[in-house]
């Protein structure tokens, strides 16, 4: 039975949490053990300039592209911000019992992703470590805050588009650097990223068995106003775009690859017993999506526009 009224964000958490230990254990399961160094080339190395009194980065130091370094920095600083992301989900889900286990196992597993990339784009030479290191300060001093961080169901069904959205973008960048390895670490990298979105699409759909109307509502709020943990970085909306036009991550994607198949999973428009606000917010969805295909389809003519007259010159 639909509920009369809204379940409040305790009801919900109490609700689903037997749903959390049992994809908590599922993920423990199948989750594969791995380790960062086994991913950097090591011997490779050189010593930096500084106290060590090694040599200076500079650009010939990579042949990787300048969009796969670009794309490859804004993924390394979206993952340095997991204090703030750990602080979000722990003050929301709690420390305690299966939400509590939860939110330490995906902190501890997000946790190799940075320290992966890094060890990699410094062993490498891929980046400029100065440039890096101050854009790291800048932006976990900024922090991160989820627009709807005291809302349970709006904040699964950010994450469950949210950590989609991530694999895709770092395994596209791994295949525009160009570097085997690169790929490799990205490839593994996106593997965690999926095993998490699988846990809170779970979630949410468990969601829509218990409050149809009020889950319907978060997919359509969040939808709506969708952004990337990496937008606080300073000049991301130059950095994206860049990333766009190389097809690291762009609209076309975020609506077939991203929000349309989680969308699917969830059945959304199949969804029964909605009440007049879960009805709106599914015709809101509606339009939603139409709005994101046509402004894909825009910025598609514009970029093979662009394309054409760079071949042509």
């Amino acid at each position: 039975m639909t509920p009369a009224t809204p379940l409040s964000q305790v009801a919900l958490l109490t609700e689903l949490e037997p749903v959390v230990a049992s994809n908590l254990d599922r993920h423990l399961q199948i989750a594969k053990e791995w380790f960062p160094h086994e991913y950097v080339p090591w011997s490779e190395g050189r010593t930096y300039d500084g106290i060590l009194a090694g040599e200076p980065w500079t650009p010939e130091d990579t042949r990787i592209p300048e969009v796969a370094r670009t794309a490859l920095v804004v993924n390394l600083l979206t993952e340095d911000n997991l204090p703030s992301y750990h602080h979000e989900i722990a003050t929301l889900f709690g420390r305690d019992g299966a939400w509590g286990t939860w939110v330490h196992r995906w902190t501890a597993e997000e946790g190799r992703h940075g320290t992966a990339i890094r060890d990699y784009l410094t062993v490498t030479r891929a980046v400029d470590p100065v440039a890096l290191e101050r854009a790291r300060m800048v932006h976990m001093s900024a922090g991160y805050s989820n627009v709807h961080d005291d809302e349970v169901l709006h904040s699964l069904a950010y994450v469950s588009f949210q950590e989609l959205a991530t694999r895709i973008s770092h395994r596209n960048t791994g295949r525009a650097t160009g570097d085997p390895r690169c790929e490799q670490l990205l490839a593994r990298v996106a593997a965690d990223e999926n095993l998490h979105m699988v846990f809170y699409r779970n979630l949410l759909a468990a969601a829509f068995e218990l409050a149809p109307s009020q889950a319907m509502r978060a997919v359509a709020d969040v939808v709506s106003d969708f952004q990337m943990p990496g937008n606080g970085i300073d000049g991301f909306a130059r950095k994206s775009v860049a990333m766009a036009l190389a097809g690291i991550y762009d609209l076309r994607q975020h609506r077939d690859e991203v929000l349309m198949p989680v969308l699917r999973q969830w059945n959304v428009w199949d969804v029964p017993r909605l009440d007049a606000d879960g009805e709106l917010a599914r015709e809101q969805l509606a339009a939603q999506l139409a709005e994101l295909e046509q402004a894909a389809s825009r910025f598609e003519e514009k970029r093979d526009a662009r394309q054409a007259r760079l071949d042509a010159r």
